[in-house]
């Protein structure tokens, strides 16, 4: 029976209600009348000085996804463009993902880590070789990173995450500083989500991978991953261990897309009904070829333009969430979806374990194929040639703006007030640090022009002052 109050998996996962809401769903795909109410609700709204939006719950989003009208997904794209702008701006977060270890316990049948996989050279890296990953990410300039690491509890037990952390908060080369660690390991413990949180990491990320539990079952036939219930409702234990920012995502490609996203909008529905806080961030991967994984052994693929619907109408869903895109998509992929909700992109991503630190990009450890090679200062040129303003913030989550206090600033588009000049200040940075001569100018203008749009003048003087700062040599300025 479903229930999103409930803490078993079986009951805010529910299989039937799933399956009832994709026979909803097919049967009102063209209901134009039930459309329009469901994109009328969806709509920013002013409520004095702060602009608002409901979002949908998972039959009201499926019936959108379901639509076969041609207009109407010209309607989805531009209401979701809409929102996109109303809570984040033209701002674009910029991470990379940092692997520890490859190491792992689990038999999963998507990833080239699995534990009978004999081809792949296993590697954990030492704090040494940490520090030298961390100093490379540094000084291409990044500031937020992503750690990665298999589950093992051998070689990769939760005192190894934790010191990994420690060093690389400590790490300060030239101007460089990680000033957020987000983690995505395995399901675990609520004490060890506890340790997390005392290390300061930014947010708990974790795959579903898929929310059907017969194919879930499948697909991880042996190891601790195998139990769908532990790791479903590992976000619960992660709220309750004190960390209030998780992420979620589903590995789309391994079940019908339309099934997957119904159980991802239930798990953040679970999230904000329970806790009072839905997902800080949402990632839409797509299996991509690896070692020994060939995606088209998967029958359940989708094509680009499914994949921009997908990603336009969790825009709309989940109006106050992140949304992430990795370096598993080519750029022509990743620029059209900018416009329809994601807000958070890779850049200079390497997906192997110690890649940064060598010249060659190495293929051997990949967790998958990079689609998207260019370097970051590459990434950041083309996304302020489309007028984004590339942001290396950390602002909130040093400031203590998360959970349920980020959310309260974001629902109400208060955010903006925060995040426009925090991402100008930071690009700032990278442009006086890292950029080459040509992003450099690029970039002046941008920042000049963007200046002009911050509605407040105190603040907009204030960021003008702390700007020249930083072209003087001072960091780390933030509201």
């Amino acid at each position: 029976m479903y229930n999103k109050y409930s803490m078993r998996a079986e009951e805010f996962i529910d299989h039937q209600e799933i399956l009832d809401t994709l026979q909803y769903a097919e049967e009102n795909k063209n209901n134009k009348a039930l459309i329009n109410r469901i994109l009328e609700k969806a709509k920013p709204k002013r409520r004095g000085r702060e602009t608002v939006c409901e979002g949908l719950d998972h039959r009201e989003a499926l019936v959108l996804l379901s639509c076969e009208l041609p207009e109407v997904t010209e309607k989805i794209y531009r209401l979701a463009e809409q929102i996109k702008l109303a809570y984040y701006g033209n701002r674009i977060v910029i991470f990379a993902p940092l692997y520890l270890s490859n190491y792992c316990v689990n038999g999963c049948r998507y990833c080239p880590y699995h534990l009978e996989n004999q081809n792949i050279p296993r590697k954990k890296l030492t704090q040494e070789q940490i520090r030298q990953e961390v100093i490379a990410l540094q000084d291409m300039g990044h500031k937020r990173i992503a750690v990665e690491a298999g589950e093992d509890p051998v070689n990769n037990p939760i005192e190894y995450i934790l010191d990994s952390i420690q060093t690389i908060y400590s790490i300060k080369h030239k101007n460089g500083a990680i000033r957020r660690v987000n983690v995505n390991i395995a399901a675990t413990s609520v004490e060890e989500y506890r340790m997390l949180k005392e290390a300061e990491i930014g947010t708990y990320i974790l795959f579903q991978e898929t929310y059907h539990r017969d194919s879930y079952l499948e697909l991880h036939p042996t190891g601790p991953k195998h139990d769908y219930n532990y790791h479903t409702e590992a976000m619960d234990r992660a709220m309750e261990g004190g960390i209030d920012d998780v992420g979620l995502g589903v590995l789309f490609g391994l079940e019908r897309y339309r099934y997957e996203l119904a159980g991802l909008l239930m798990h953040a529905e679970h999230l904000e009904a329970v806790h009072g806080v839905g997902p800080h961030t949402i990632s839409v991967p797509r299996i991509k070829r690896a070692d020994g994984i060939d995606p088209d052994q998967f029958s359940n693929g989708i094509s680009d333009e499914i994949f921009e619907k997908i990603c336009a109408v969790i825009r709309i869903a989940v109006p106050y969430t992140g949304m992430i895109i990795s370096t598993r998509e080519n750029k022509s992929v990743r620029e059209r979806v900018l416009r329809l909700g994601i807000s958070q992109i890779s850049g200079g991503s390497r997906t192997s374990v110690g890649g940064y630190s060598e010249q060659a990009r190495p293929t051997d450890t990949e967790q998958f194929d990079v689609s998207d090679q260019r370097t970051l200062d590459e990434v950041v040129r083309w996304l302020m040639e489309m007028e984004l303003i590339p942001s290396f913030c950390t602002a909130c989550y040093r400031a203590g703006r998360t959970g349920d206090r980020f959310m309260s600033f974001c629902k109400s588009g208060q955010i903006l007030n925060y995040c426009h000049p925090n991402a100008l200040m930071t690009l700032q940075e990278y442009l006086e640090d890292y950029a080459t001569e040509q992003t450099k100018q690029i970039g002046a203008r941008l920042i000049a022009e963007e200046l002009k749009k911050i509605p407040d003048c105190k603040v907009r003087k204030r960021a003008e002052q702390w700007l020249g700062k930083i072209a003087e040599g001072a960091r780390d300025f933030r509201f």
